[in-house]
């Protein structure tokens, strides 16, 4: 740990390997990490496959490293079936970042995890913000609708989107939609980009009416970085916004009763998991098929049963 602190990537590499396995060295480290967190400033990037998340995250992190900060990188890819890894490793991301001391880029797979990120994403954030990190960037996977999971790690919610990929109707669907705190309309140089920019537009002012924040709608093309400096003076607004309004506090306090709840699910699992052998779980599973017993009755003996 000591190593990782001071900044050896080799060392935080190998204590990431550690946070993505379950069990009592991940909750030991984890218990090493806590008292560091809290100073780093997290932001989640989410967003339908194709609409240049990579490359708006990889022009983000020019910028930020330009005005002195250290930005940690945890980039979700979908899993292959057979390993669990990653499908695109981080060396074929961000290249120009890979020699820069100050940049941490972790590519991470999804490992069959809903919501848009892997388990273990948030763990490794705790680690990099332990690490002296500024800004954590956590890019989801690319799933869809279902991408919420990232409002549980993240401080704010970059929403990417781009014409032409049916957007438009996403603006009238609940979920991912409602979580974003700044909106980007990449790839703006393509046609559609203004007709999708005002109908978002709208969009939030119906839905936000009355509301502290309004989130910003922002046109970009992150592949000439082109409004990449506009999306992070809105980022540093947002972060001033919940600083000054005390959003930051209730955000993370809820954040932190959601991990002890978790915390608090996986041990009495790994318990009841541990002193639950394949004859039991078979003698169970026998009697459910028979009739004679249910699921749940048998899941409130087994937790009755630690005490």
């Amino acid at each position: 740990m000591e190593r990782a602190l001071k900044g050896d990537f080799v060392a935080i590499g190998k204590l990431i390997s550690v946070l993505e396995k379950e069990g009592e060295e991940r909750r030991e480290l984890l218990k090493e990490i806590a008292p560091l967190v809290g100073k780093a400033y997290y932001i989640g990037i989410t967003g339908a496959p194709g609409v240049g998340k990579s490359t708006l995250v990889d022009k983000m992190v020019g910028f930020l490293r330009g005005e002195g900060y250290k930005v940690g990188v945890i980039a979700i890819d979908p899993s292959s079936p057979f390993s669990g890894g990653a499908f695109l490793g981080d060396r074929l991301r961000m290249q120009r970042h890979a020699t820069d001391p100050g940049v941490f880029i972790r590519s991470m797979g999804s490992r069959g995890a809903l919501g848009g990120l892997s388990k273990a994403a948030p763990y490794v954030a705790k680690l990099l913000d332990a690490c002296g990190f500024d800004f954590i960037i956590l890019e989801t996977v690319g799933a869809g609708q279902s991408e919420v999971d990232i409002v549980k790690t993240a401080d704010t919610v970059i929403i990417v989107l781009v014409p032409g990929m049916g957007d438009e109707v996403q603006i009238i669907k609940a979920g991912i939609m409602e979580i974003g705190d700044i909106f980007v309309v990449n790839k703006s140089d393509k046609e559609g980009a203004q007709k999708l920019t005002r109908e978002l537009e709208t969009w939030i002012e119906l839905g936000y009416k009355g509301a502290s924040w309004v989130p910003p709608v922002l046109m970009t093309i992150a592949e000439n970085g082109t409004g990449v400096d506009k999306l992070i003076n809105a980022l540093k607004g947002h972060r001033k916004y919940l600083l000054e309004s005390g959003e930051l506090e209730k955000r993370r306090r809820k954040r932190i009763a959601e991990e002890i709840s978790k915390a608090v699910e996986d041990m009495l699992k790994e318990r009841i998991v541990k002193n639950l052998n394949k004859e039991q779980m078979n003698l169970y599973v026998d009697l459910v098929l028979n009739g004679k017993r249910d699921p749940y009755s048998i899941a409130e003996e087994l937790v009755n049963n630690l005490y």
